[in-house]
């Protein structure tokens, strides 16, 4: 491994290794990996199978290696599934020679990579899923968040500077930078490109800080819509049983993909997003469609960040849906902030342009 001490950027090509624990974070990290190779770095990616981060990255078409699988909800099986993952990671990462690792989230990554001796960067962006930032930040050798979280909340985990760094504006604002939606996603999913469309988000309920709950008002939520009668319904479950109960509601006007959609495309051709997430709120908040969260665990500075600028609104009972009219271009005109800028805070060795 090549020594990571100094200050600058190392004009020399580094190994890297990232790891994809999570759907989104095959559309996080993309455009860094992309930003890397094209700067002539080498990028290996790890991924553990969770909802449609495999599909998403068999989509994409870049090599990976698959390594472990999800625990569920509770601590004793995330423990379970981290003591057989991590040391996959191990065998995975010994003898090839890294410079730096980097995820987002990933509570396998840092501890591998500790015991490897590989700097490694964390990225995170909601402040509540305390144990795993107790591991992550700890870990790390560099922790990115957005400069919306107040520092006192990361420095119980550990991450204080020089160690945090903060970025300016949301994540989104960056891996989006260059992102067009597509139409065609409109007509695969059979729907009239000219109707009202309202996209919804079902729970993270694997998630520790949920505790495996779905969320209570989702069903609530679906048959209101289906009785606006003109309104068309889009559902993004994350798991084959969250799209088997939503199913067999048989509410009309509602679809339920069964296979990987393009959800930033939704998101951006949506009248309205309503979530029980977190970064599909952000997705639609940034490309301009109005958001109603209903996301059911401790609120995020970017989201308190994003409620107090009027872009997201907290959904207490379904009847207060009202879905709007709304320009279909509205997503031209919003923030976009350069991924290197990102990159370069998360590998601070590496040379990009």
């Amino acid at each position: 491994m090549r020594a990571a001490a100094g200050r600058g950027y190392d004009p020399r090509p580094m190994r890297v290794w990232i790891d994809l624990t999570n759907t989104a974070h095959v559309l996080v990290l993309r455009p860094l990996v992309e930003l890397l190779e094209r700067n002539g770095h080498e990028v290996e990616l790890t991924a553990r199978p969770l909802s449609h981060t495999l599909e998403l990255l068999d989509r994409w078409g870049h090599p990976y290696t698959a390594l472990g699988g999800h625990g569920g909800a509770s601590l004793r099986g995330k423990a379970r599934a981290a003591a057989c993952r991590i040391p996959q990671m191990l065998r995975f990462g010994r003898g090839r020679e890294f410079d730096w690792a980097l995820a987002h989230g990933s509570t396998d990554l840092p501890p591998a990579a500790r015991a490897l001796r590989v700097p490694n960067t964390t990225m995170l962006d909601y402040e509540w899923a305390a144990l795993q930032h107790h591991v992550n930040c700890r870990l790390s050798s560099r922790v990115l968040a957005p400069e919306a979280i107040p520092p006192e909340r990361l420095a119980r985990y550990g991450a204080r500077p020089p160690k945090l760094i903060r970025y300016p504006g949301l994540k989104e604002e960056y891996y989006l930078s260059g992102f067009e939606p597509d139409p065609s996603v409109i007509d695969g999913l059979g729907l009239d490109p000219e109707g009202a469309l309202c996209v919804v988000r079902t729970a993270a309920s694997y998630a520790l800080y949920l505790r495996g709950s779905e969320n209570r008002l989702l069903p609530r939520v679906l048959r209101r819509l289906a009785e606006i009668g003109d309104v068309q319904t889009v559902v993004l479950p994350r798991t084959a049983e969250q799209a088997e109960s939503i199913a067999s509601l048989g509410l009309p006007r509602v679809t339920v993909p069964r296979h990987t959609v393009d959800g930033r495309s939704l998101a951006a051709f949506a009248n309205l997003l309503i979530s029980a997430g977190g970064t599909m709120n952000r997705e639609a908040a940034v490309l301009g469609t109005p958001v109603f969260s209903i996301f059911e665990g401790r609120l995020a500075a970017v989201d308190e960040m994003l409620a107090s600028q009027g872009r997201l609104r907290f959904l207490a009972d379904p009847v207060e849906i009202e879905v709007p009219d709304k320009a279909r271009d509205v997503w031209k005109s919003r923030v976009s902030r350069d991924p290197a800028d990102l990159l370069r805070l998360a590998l601070p060795q590496c040379s990009v342009s």
